[in-house]
């Protein structure tokens, strides 16, 4: 028997609980994991709080992340004792998740987690740091170098935003960040934001061209904001898009594309190959600081994760939310 974190969804309406399972309930795969932290992001505040339909398989175990040791295992790659890290591939969605002290997960999902970090550490980056280094990666592969220009951190406060804000500055970029905080500009500058600005300065309608001034965009938010961005994005410049938490529209026009040469990098997560996972880890292991990923951290037990997720998702969370399993 195990604690896990359940979603249940029937007549009777929708309940997230933390219960005890039976180990034989698990999916099947190949390697059996014991994760000792795990993260909310936000596709699993949406899962916990019901706001959309994320889950696509009922019962639920949710946790899109975990990090921990493996207790058993089948595939060639891992054996027990090995540390891991996990992050995606449908978990919480499809497979039962990380918010558990038992998962079963397959062998080619997990990336061995970097000597640099304790399991801790590896969830407080978790899904979003992860993601905000997909993003990095992205734009130094469209010529992005320190020197080239501001680069502007969109949903800045957030989870992406905040260990993008953490990567970029100790890389030497100049990095301004739009907030919707004005409370977080202090912590926002501690991550290493030259500027902060506020998010309705990109948020409303735009005209498809304006003045030029970001050389790189890391964007989380989507929608209108996304569009502005474009339209600010200097000549070659690019745009490195993540996440939706404005909207999944894109209210804009070619212009940045075939009048200043603008690329519009997409970033997916969930899905991307195992090789471009373990260069995103191996590049946080050097670049990111330590002592300022703990700043970001605020840190609950499996039992708080419900609650956490309801203030995830009413915009009341600052950086990123651990969960100890």
């Amino acid at each position: 028997m195990f604690k896990a974190l359940l979603l249940e969804k029937d007549d009777a309406g929708f309940r997230a609980s933390v219960t005890e399972l039976d180990e034989a309930r698990l999916p099947a795969a190949d390697v059996l994991v014991a994760p000792e932290y795990s993260t909310l992001n936000y596709k699993d505040g949406l899962a916990l709080t019901n706001r959309a339909p994320v889950v696509r398989n009922w019962p639920m175990v949710p946790g899109i992340d975990g990090a921990g040791t493996v207790l058993e295992s089948s595939h060639p790659d891992w054996k027990p004792g090995d540390r891991f890290v996990h992050n995606g591939w449908g978990v919480g969605e499809t497979h039962w998740g990380c918010l558990a002290q038992r998962a079963r997960l397959k062998g080619d999902w997990l990336v061995r987690l970097p000597a640099a970090f304790t399991p801790r550490q590896a969830m407080a980056i978790g899904t979003a740091g992860y993601t905000a280094m997909l993003c990095v990666l992205a734009l130094e592969r469209h010529g992005l170098h320190p020197g080239s220009g501001e680069v502007l951190v969109t949903g800045a406060s957030g989870g992406v935003g905040s260990v993008a804000i953490a990567l970029l500055a100790r890389l030497g970029h100049r990095v301004v960040a739009a907030s919707g905080k004005p409370q977080s500009a202090g912590y926002l500058q501690t991550l290493g934001a030259a500027a902060v600005i506020d998010r309705a300065e990109l948020a409303a309608a735009g005209k498809p061209l304006q003045k030029e001034r970001w050389a790189a965009v890391v964007d989380a938010v989507g929608s209108h904001t996304l569009a502005n961005a474009l339209a600010q994005t200097r000549y070659g410049g690019v745009v490195a898009a993540c996440g939706l938490a404005q909207g999944m529209d894109l209210p804009s026009s070619v212009a940045p594309f075939i009048l200043r040469g603008v690329t519009l990098a997409g970033v997916d997560s969930v899905m991307a190959p195992r090789a471009l996972r373990e260069q995103a880890w191996a590049r946080l292991a050097s670049d990111l600081d330590p002592a300022l990923l703990e700043t970001m951290v605020e840190e609950v037990a499996l039992d708080g994760a419900v609650a956490a997720a309801g203030r995830l998702m009413a915009g009341q969370v600052q950086g990123r939310v651990v969960v100890r399993i």
